[in-house]
């Protein structure tokens, strides 16, 4: 018998995510810097639905007692305080989480915001935002000392009324950050042996690397995944619709789209040609998935991104 997929809120913007928290709307579309004392209070009395947001986050959090639901499993925040989530995963909290003395601070960006720069393909390589890593990672003093350094130039920035460089300037700071992050990653995790990945991690990691490649491949299909990961596609689909609300098919046109939206921003390919690099036999299949899941056009988004 199936699994009823539960019922998930869907975070798709920056001001959704501001909203959830009960803050303001933020200064600027695509990303946004939250003072996590300006939280405290602000946590629902029962337990909250599981939420799945399509952003990145970054966030350095003290003083909290408790854990958060992170996928199929806990993040503990025990032995550290710096942790990391990406488009597509899925989170929730209880009554049982007191964020009543929450200190630190979180960066809330959207993967728009990365489009069009090398840090759009990289961040995808940040072992750190996959769901296999559910432990925040525990910071010295001087590191702590220096991330603050850095977080205080993106807020400096964010702050800042919006310009023609803001953007450049964001991701090049945001670019420095992590590269800070992935730093402090490798010495608390280098030398651990890696626990072996269960199905969801796996299934994250295979898609991750089918879309990296570059070169023109076929368009993956459910039963593709499904034979990589030893399972069937119908018991692949019921386990990530259990855990994250969306079947191996729309993790799929997810990913393809996400790819899309960078071969547009980032190559010269006409739209014919980036349909074929995706592994489309025909242009116009590409053009009306994209629409549906973006509301435009692949011309028209390549337009309004210029």
């Amino acid at each position: 018998m199936k699994q009823q997929a539960p019922d998930i809120r869907v975070l798709e913007t920056v001001t959704d995510y501001t909203r959830l928290c009960g803050l303001p709307a933020p200064a600027h579309p695509l990303l946004t810097v939250i003072d996590l004392e300006q939280t405290r209070g602000n946590a629902p009395p029962e337990k909250m639905m599981p939420v799945l947001q399509q952003l990145y986050t970054v966030w350095v959090k003290k003083n909290l007692k408790g854990k958060v639901h992170y996928g199929h499993q806990s993040y503990d925040f025990g032995e550290g305080v710096m942790g990391f989530q990406a488009p597509g995963q899925v989170f929730a909290i209880d009554r049982t989480l007191d964020i009543s003395q929450i200190s630190g601070w979180m960066v809330v960006f959207h993967p728009d915001l990365l489009r069009k720069y090398p840090l759009g393909q990289k961040i995808a390589g940040y072992g750190f935002f996959s769901y296999a890593v559910h432990e925040a990672l525990h910071l010295s003093a001087q590191e702590e000392t220096a991330l603050d350094t850095l977080l205080d130039n993106i807020r400096a920035e964010y702050g800042r009324p919006i310009d023609a460089f803001s953007q450049d300037v964001l991701v090049s700071q945001l670019d420095v950050l992590l590269n800070y992050a992935n730093r402090f990653y490798h010495r608390q995790f280098l030398t651990r042996r890696s626990p072996e990945h269960d199905l969801l991690s796996r299934f994250e990691a295979q898609l991750t690397h089918y879309f990296a490649v570059d070169t023109e491949l076929p368009l993956p299909t459910v039963q593709h995944f499904a034979d990589a990961l030893n399972v069937s596609p119908a018991y692949l689909s019921d386990m990530l619709r259990t855990l994250t609300g969306q079947t191996t098919q729309q993790h799929l046109h997810q990913a393809i789209i996400e790819k899309a939206k960078r071969l547009l921003l980032t190559t010269s390919l006409t739209i014919n040609e980036t349909a074929f690099q995706l592994g489309f036999e025909y242009p116009q299949y590409f053009t009306r998935l994209f629409k549906s899941k973006t509301g435009l056009t692949p011309a028209a988004f390549r337009f309004s991104a210029q």
